[in-house]
């Protein structure tokens, strides 16, 4: 009503066309509002380059379903395409269990981790606190700054 009123205070227009004027604004407007069939059809359909089971076919690398090319992992070409592995795996309908690092790689990172003891300080501070639990508190010195000493 206001599109209206604004057009016809500033505009010089016959009363006849005046609801004419109203009914092509609605409609106008209606349409604005409501969903379009070609933004319903504008979704696209994703095919993959290759097949799934031809993606994780060997241990060294996986096949990238968006261009066919080899990965050892596939997070930061996801990125490069705007996606996260969820994304990506909802993209071409892939379990959750989809793995994003390629199997030898994985277990190579894992024994390196390994030999370079990561995650042990985690299991003896998890022992030490058993054993220290069980002895009685060492009477040492407190941490922290000293408190300071009363103005004299």
């Amino acid at each position: 009503a206001e599109i209206v009123s604004a057009f016809v205070a500033n505009n010089s227009i016959k009363s006849q066309e005046v609801a004419s004027l109203i009914r092509e604004t609605h409609g106008a407007l209606a349409a604005l509002g409501a969903p379009q069939a070609s933004e319903a059809a504008a979704e696209p359909v994703f095919t993959p380059a290759v097949g799934v089971r031809k993606s994780l076919a060997s241990r060294d690398h996986l096949l990238s379903l968006i261009d066919g090319k080899p990965y050892k992992t596939l997070k930061r070409h996801l990125s490069r395409h705007g996606l996260t592995p969820s994304q990506y795996r909802e993209r071409y309908g892939l379990p959750k269990t989809y793995p994003m690092v390629a199997p030898a790689y994985s277990e190579a990172r894992s024994e390196v981790a390994k030999k370079l003891g990561l995650g042990q300080r985690a299991r003896a501070a998890r022992a030490e606190a058993a054993g220290a639990a069980d002895a009685k508190p060492a009477a040492g010195r407190k941490r922290g700054r000293p408190p300071k000493a009363a103005p004299a």
